[in-house]
Formats: C-alpha cells, structure tokens, sequence
C-alpha cells in the first residue's frame, strides 16, 4: 500500500510540476520579474490539490475563482507592504473566510481552498513592484497568470489520463468531515474552525507587528500552518511538533546553502523548485515531509539577509515557535474541535457506508465509496497513534486502536461487497456497531465483533 501511494504521488508530483513550469515561463515571457512566475507556481499547486481541473464544473468554477483569488492576493501583499495593518485585516478576513466556506459543500470547501496557498506566499515573497509592464497590464497580469494555470493543469492531467498515466478520476461522494453542531449556542464545526483561524492569525500579527518588525511573517506563516487542515486539537497540537521540526531542518538546510554556495540566482530558482517538488511527492508519507520541503523554499525565496546568517537562523526558529504556540492555544482554548468527535464521526460514516454497500435493496454495489471513508479516518490516524506511543501507560481508552481496528475489516469487507453477498450476521454486527458509535466504551469490542463476523466463512446468503 504504501508502494503504491509513493508511486501515485510521484506521479501526481511530476505532472503538478510540468504545469507549473510551463506556467510559469509564460508567465515570465509577459513579465520578467520574479513575482508572476511565484504566483504561477502557487496557483499550479493550489488547482492541482483541490482536483477543480478534473471535471467540466469544477473546471468553470476554477475559471472564476482563480482570477479573483490572484488578484485579491495581488491587493493584499500591497496593502501589507503599504498598510501592514489594513492588509493584516483583510488577510485574516480572507483566510477565515476560506475555512467558513466549507460548510457549503464539497464543491464550494475546493473552491474555497484555492484562497489558502497564494495568501499564504505573499507572507514570504519579497514585494517587488512592476517596472516592465504597463499599470494596467499589471492589473490583468494576475487574472492571465490564474487562466494560464487552469489552462496548462488541465492540458496536463488531461494528457496523463489519456496516456494512462494517472488513474481515471473518479467523483466520490464527499461527506462532512467534521462533526455538526450539537445546540444553537454553539457554532458548527466549520464556524468554529474559521473563528479560531481568525483569533490565531490576529494574534500572530499583533506579536509579529509589535515585536518581530521586519521578520513577522513567519509568526503568521506557522500559525496558519499548525491550524490548517484543523481536524482537532489533537490534530493541531501534533502538526506543531512536526511543523516545528520539519521548519527548523529547512530553515537550517536553506541557511547551510546560503552559507557555502552564496547567492545565485539560478541555482536558488533550481533549489526552491527541487524542494516544492519533494514537498508535493512525499506530503502522502507524512506532514513532517511538506513542512520541511515548503519551510526550504520560502526561506531560500526570502533569503538570509543581515549581518548575521546564523543570528537570522535562531530569530527564525523562534518565530516558528512562537507561531506554533500560537496556533495551538487558539485550536485548545477558542471554541475547540474535539479529535476523538471528530474520529467517531469519521468512523461512523464509514460504517455507514458499509451498511449502504450491504443493504440487501442497493442495485449496485461497489466497494470504492467504503475504501474512501476509510481513507477519511486514516487522514486523522497519525496524530492518534502518536498520542498512544505517550500515553500507553496513561489511558486506557485509546482511539488509534478504534482505527487499526477498523482499518483491519477493509480486506473483508471489500471482498463480501465485491461478491455481491448481504449475509445477515454481519449486517446484525455492523449495526450493533454503529450503534456503539454513541459509548466509546463500547467501540473497540464492536469493532472486534465486525471483524470477527466479515472475517468468518460465509454459511448465511441474502440477496
């Protein structure tokens, strides 16, 4: 399995940087300076993770978000160059808007994603004003950069579906990946991840704006990175350690380079690109893996400058901490998400679509939508089973043994699905767990007793 993903992402990396490339030396054939062809890589990542290329609709939406969304961006880093404040206002407004998106719909949640990426590089990308294009051809820049990008995304995945190179792109049915809200006074998950976002990057710019001056985007930059993907203060709490980690041996790599190699401009451009790259391939394997490969780019984009490498190293990784800390007190203390609510919620859509997949009246029958719910609860799996190697000792109630459990009953289950078969006994246990959902106490027996039940030979039939 993981074989597999290595080899799935390599390829979905490999793609993903083709069209950024071509992207970007149009972009640079309209406009030399540096910062179309970073806002033509941003945008080539951000299309290519929220899969919006991959069908006509998306492919619409796509066309008007990305225009919008690169100029927006174009505004913002103005305004933070000119009235830090103000543009601090409308980048917080802008990102906490992107997360509330999420309670509209699958479709409305990726659209919403393509905000997050380009916000979140003009953090780091040096303010270079236009002086080889007209006013008003760098206002249309950003809006042809963002049609580029669509343009040059879709060629390329297109191509790599026909040449068999990537899988056929299947639309799966998404559901809510967080919890919904249990009373009127206090707000669904989405609502209350966009509130945290929102305190968290507030904080972070009045600490980076009061005492950091020049360098106070890294503050906001791991504050946004720690509560992104917010699945939980367990989930968020686990991303600082690694962002942590992951920054510090980019930023230490970027500054090791800085140090011995000097500053070319090529050789830089070759680096940065070579640590996106790394970033996109091996992000499946673990979210150390994209902090430290994102962390070196930006800090090759934004350099070492000053009197002291080393000095800014330190300053840097104290910005990164204090971003971290910062992000985890807004996911612990503002309106938290629970991490077990939101695995049990997981689980329990899982076994949902299990029980649809068993239902003796549904004409068709396919396992895939039940490999992607458990792909859904494994997303939440790594911080779970990083608390239990800490707290083996300390609790007996262990979530990450509710995942392995389930996780276990995939084989099986796909198998009896596959087959067509609707044998009563498992259906009789699937329901006692999903109904075990609502007493943690109760869930690793019943998922024991699944996998007992989908693992013994078949005596009973029902079609």
């Amino acid at each position: 399995m993981t074989a597999d993903v290595i080899f799935r992402s390599l390829r979905e990396a490999i793609v993903t940087m083709l069209a950024a490339l071509a992207t970007m030396l149009c972009a640079l054939a309209i406009d030399p300076e540096p910062g179309p062809a970073i806002l033509a890589i941003v945008l080539c990542l951000s299309l290519s993770r929220s899969q919006l290329d991959r069908d006509l609709r998306g492919r619409l939406e796509a066309a008007i978000t990305l225009p919008a969304v690169s100029l927006a961006a174009l505004g913002v880093a103005t305004l933070l160059h000119r009235a830090p404040w103000i543009g601090a206002v409308v980048f917080v407004a802008g990102m906490s808007l992107s997360i509330w998106l999420r309670r509209f719909g699958p479709m409305v949640r990726r659209a919403g994603s393509l905000i997050a990426l380009p916000f979140v590089v003009i953090l780091t990308t040096p303010y270079v004003p236009t002086t080889r294009v007209s006013h008003g051809m760098a206002l249309l820049l950003p809006i042809i950069v963002a049609l580029l990008a669509l343009l040059w995304v879709s060629a390329f995945h297109l191509l790599a579906h026909r040449l068999r190179w990537l899988p056929p792109t299947r639309i799966s049915k998404e559901v809510a990946e967080t919890p919904t809200r249990t009373s009127s006074m206090r707000p669904m998950a989405s609502s209350r991840m966009a509130i945290q976002m929102g305190i968290a990057l507030a904080v972070a710019f009045i600490v980076g704006y009061v005492f950091f001056a020049e360098r106070w985007a890294w503050i906001v930059l791991t504050a946004y990175i720690v509560g992104s993907g917010n699945q939980g203060r367990l989930d968020v709490a686990y991303k600082s350690v690694l962002r942590v980690l992951g920054a510090g041996a980019g930023t230490l790599a970027a500054l090791t380079f800085t140090v011995h190699a000097g500053s070319h401009d090529a050789t830089t451009v070759v680096l940065m690109l070579a640590a996106v790259f790394l970033g996109m391939w091996l992000r499946p394997l673990g979210y150390a893996w994209w902090a430290l490969f994102v962390t070196l780019a930006l800090a090759l984009l934004q350099g070492f400058e000053g009197p002291s490498a080393q000095h800014v190293l330190w300053l840097r990784l104290e910005e990164i901490v204090i971003g971290a800390i910062i992000g985890v007190a807004a996911a612990w203390f503002v309106l938290p998400v629970r991490s077990t609510g939101v695995l049990r919620r997981r689980i329990a859509d899982a076994l949902a679509t299990l029980a649809d997949a068993l239902d003796p009246v549904t004409p068709t029958r396919l396992s895939n939508d039940f490999v992607e719910a458990l792909a859904r609860v494994e997303k939440v799996a790594p911080a779970f089973r990083a608390s239990r190697l800490v707290t083996r000792h300390l609790r007996t109630v262990q979530p990450a043994d509710w995942i392995d459990a389930l996780i276990a009953c995939r084989a099986h289950a796909v198998t009896l699905i596959d087959s067509g078969e609707t044998p009563g006994g498992v259906r009789k246990t699937l329901g006692a767990a999903r109904k075990a959902m609502l007493a943690p106490e109760e869930i690793p027996e019943a998922l024991d007793n699944l996998f007992r039940s989908l693992a013994e030979p078949r005596t009973d039939r029902a079609h």
